[in-house]
C-alpha cells in the first residue's frame, strides 16, 4: 500500500544541478560541474563532494543565490504528478543533498508536504564555504528511516525517485524504487527505470502500482483461453524462466502449496482460492476504508485543534495585554495618590491637624476634669492662643487646586482598573473556555488516530494474508501454463469463450486417458487432441 512518495530534488524535481548553477555566480561552474559528476557516478563519497563544492563558493552573495533559486526551471510534468499525488491522497517528500534555499521554494510552488536539506553556512550575508545538515555524512535512507517512523509506515510503503549514487540506498530499501534519468548503478537497483525527462512517467508508473493494489482487491484471474491455446513449447520456455524474479512476485512470500493430482483437482484448488483471496481482498478492502476514514476524521480534528488552539491563546494574549493596562492604571491611581498626600502635608496641612488636635485635647482636659481655677484659667489661655495661631495658618490655593487635580485623574485611573479588570475577566474566561474544548478535540483526535491504526494493522495482516493465498494461487497458474495475473473486471462478467475452453481442454485430457487405457478414439476426438496439443 503506496502512503508516501520520495524525491531527490536535482535533475528530478527541478531540470538541472542546483549547486552547479550556483557556481556560475562564483565562475567555478566548471570545477563544481567536474565534482558533481564524480558524486553522480560514485566515484567519490557523497560528503567529500559536497564539501569539496560548498568550498569552491566561499564569499558568494546569499541573496543572488536566492534570485537563482527563483530562477531554476522545473522538471516538465512535476506539477502535474506532485498535484495527482495529493489528490490521490499520498504523502510527498523530498529528500537531497542539495540546499534548503532551493528545496524550501519548490516546497512552497508544489505543495510538498516535508523537505530535508543540507544549509549553506552565512555570515554578513556571504557564504562561509561551510555546509551543515543530515545529508552531509548521513545517507538518504537515514532520513527516510526517521520520516516514516514519524508517519507511522513502513519502507514497503514508500516509493522512491532518484537518479545519483546517493539515492540507491533509499531506492533499494523502498517498496519500489524508481531510477529516473538516472545513471546504471541506480537503474541496476531500481525496480523501475524512466529514460524520458517528464515526470508524468513516474506518475504513470505510480498509478500503475495503485492499480495493481486495487486489483488485487478484487481478486487475481488466470488468461485461461491464452494459455490453453499455448503450445507445449512456449509453457516449457516459460517455465525456464521462472527462476528470474518477476515484478508481479516481488515481495511474495513463499508457496509451499500441494498440488491435486489431477487437473480437474488442480482447477478446484483454483476456484477455492480465488474464492478465498477475494473474500480476504474484501475484509482489507474494508479496514483500508475504516483507516481512511478514521484519518480524515483525526485530521479534521487535528485542523480544527489548531484553530481552537490558536484562539485560545489569542484570548491569553488578548488577556495578558490588558492586565499590563491594568498595572498601569494601578500604577498611575497610586502615584497621583502619593502626589496628593504629600502635597496637602507640604501646603500646611501637617501644622493645622496638629494645632486642631492639641486645642481638643485642652477642651477634653477642661470638660472632664476638677481643676483649680489658676490651672482651668491657663488651660484657657493656651487654648485660645492655639485658635489664634490656626487662625494665621491658610493652605496654598494653588496647591490646593493641583490637589483636586490629582485627586481627579485618581478617580479616572480607578475606573480604569475597575473597567479593564473586568475586560481581563472576560478574555481569562474565553480563553479557559477554548482550551478545554481543544482538550476535548485532542481526545477525540487521539482517539480516532487509535482507530486509523488498528485499522491500518489489519488491513497490513490481511495484505499478507492476501499475499500468502496469492503465491499459491501463482503455483497453481504455474501448473496450468500460466502465472500471469490478471485484474477481475468489475462488471463481473464470465468469459464464455474461456470457460468454453476450458471445458474442451478438460473432455482432451479425459479423451486421452481413455485412448491410453486402450480405447478407441474417433477423429472428432483426435482433431480435439491435436488443438490442446495433448499426447
Amino acid at each position: 500500500m503506496i502512503e508516501l512518495v520520495v524525491f531527490d530534488l536535482d535533475n528530478v524535481i527541478i531540470d538541472g544541478e542546483a549547486i552547479d548553477e550556483i557556481g556560475k555566480l562564483a565562475n567555478v561552474e566548471d570545477e563544481i560541474a567536474e565534482i558533481t559528476e564524480k558524486a553522480m557516478q560514485g566515484e567519490i563519497d557523497f560528503e567529500t563532494s559536497i564539501k569539496d563544492r560548498v568550498k569552491l563558493l566561499e564569499g558568494t552573495s546569499i541573496e543572488e543565490i536566492e534570485k537563482v533559486a527563483d530562477e531554476l526551471p522545473l522538471m516538465p510534468g512535476a506539477e502535474e504528478t506532485i498535484n495527482a499525488l495529493k489528490e490521490k491522497d499520498l504523502d510527498v517528500a523530498i529528500i537531497s543533498g542539495s540546499f534548503d534555499v532551493v528545496a524550501e521554494k519548490v516546497k512552497d510552488k508544489l505543495g510538498v508536504d516535508a523537505v530535508y536539506t543540507n544549509s549553506f553556512s552565512v555570515e554578513d550575508g556571504k557564504l562561509t564555504g561551510e555546509v551543515t545538515g543530515p545529508l552531509v555524512s548521513g545517507s538518504k535512507l537515514d532520513v527516510l528511516k526517521d520520516h516514516v517512523e514519524k508517519a507511522e509506515i513502513t519502507l514497503d510503503d514508500v516509493v522512491a525517485v532518484g537518479d545519483g549514487a546517493n539515492d540507491i540506498s533509499m531506492i533499494e530499501s523502498a517498496g519500489c524504487g524508481i531510477a529516473f534519468n538516472a545513471k546504471d548503478s541506480v537503474k541496476e537497483i531500481a525496480d523501475i527505470v524512466v529514460e524520458e525527462k517528464d515526470l508524468t512517467k513516474v506518475l504513470d508508473e505510480i498509478v500503475n502500482q495503485l492499480t495493481t493494489d486495487d486489483a488485487e482487491t478484487e481478486t487475481v484471474e488466470e488468461e485461461a483461453q491464452e494459455a490453453e491455446e499455448e503450445v507445449v513449447e512456449e509453457a516449457a520456455e516459460e517455465e525456464a524462466q521462472e527462476e528470474k524474479p518477476k515484478k508481479a512476485d516481488k515481495g511474495l512470500p513463499k508457496s509451499d502449496f500441494v498440488l491435486a493430482d489431477t487437473m480437474e483437482g488442480v482447477r478446484k484448488q483454483k476456484d477455492e482460492k480465488e474464492a478465498e483471496i477475494s473474500k480476504v481482498a474484501e475484509e482489507r478492502e474494508e479496514y483500508n476504508k475504516i483507516a481512511k476514514e478514521q484519518r480524515k476524521i483525526r485530521d479534521e480534528l487535528n485542523a480544527s485543534l489548531k484553530e481552537n488552539l490558536n484562539k485560545a491563546i489569542e484570548y491569553r494574549n488578548e488577556r495578558n495585554e490588558i492586565n499590563k493596562a491594568v498595572e498601569a492604571a494601578k500604577k498611575a491611581r497610586n502615584d497621583a495618590n502619593n502626589k496628593i498626600k504629600n502635597l496637602e502635608w507640604s501646603s500646611g496641612k501637617r501644622d493645622k491637624i496638629k494645632i486642631e488636635n492639641e486645642i481638643k485635647k485642652i477642651d477634653k482636659i477642661i470638660e472632664t476634669r476638677v481643676l483649680d481655677i489658676k490651672k482651668e484659667n491657663q488651660l484657657v489661655k493656651n487654648a485660645n492662643d492655639l485658635r489664634k495661631q490656626l487662625m494665621d495658618i491658610h493652605e496654598d490655593e494653588s496647591v490646593k487646586s493641583e490637589a483636586q487635580e490629582l485627586k481627579k485623574l485618581s478617580e479616572e485611573e480607578h475606573e480604569k482598573v475597575i473597567e479593564l479588570s473586568e475586560k481581563a475577566q472576560t478574555a481569562h474566561e474565553e480563553m479557559l473556555k477554548y482550551f478545554r474544548k481543544t482538550d476535548d478535540i485532542r481526545t477525540a483526535a487521539d482517539e480516532a488516530h487509535k482507530k486509523f491504526i488498528e485499522a491500518r494493522k489489519n488491513a497490513s495482516a490481511k495484505h499478507e494474508e492476501f499475499k500468502a493465498i496469492l503465491s499459491d494461487i501463482h503455483v497453481i497458474n504455474k501448473k496450468l501454463g500460466s502465472n500471469k495475473p490478471k485484474k477481475r473486471k468489475n462488471d463481473n462478467k464470465s468469459s464464455g469463450g474461456s470457460n468454453k475452453n476450458r471445458e474442451e481442454k478438460q473432455r482432451a485430457e479425459e479423451i486421452f486417458e481413455k485412448f491410453k487405457n486402450g480405447g478407441k478414439v474417433s477423429t472428432e476426438e483426435i482433431l480435439l487432441l491435436q488443438k490442446y496439443n495433448i499426447g
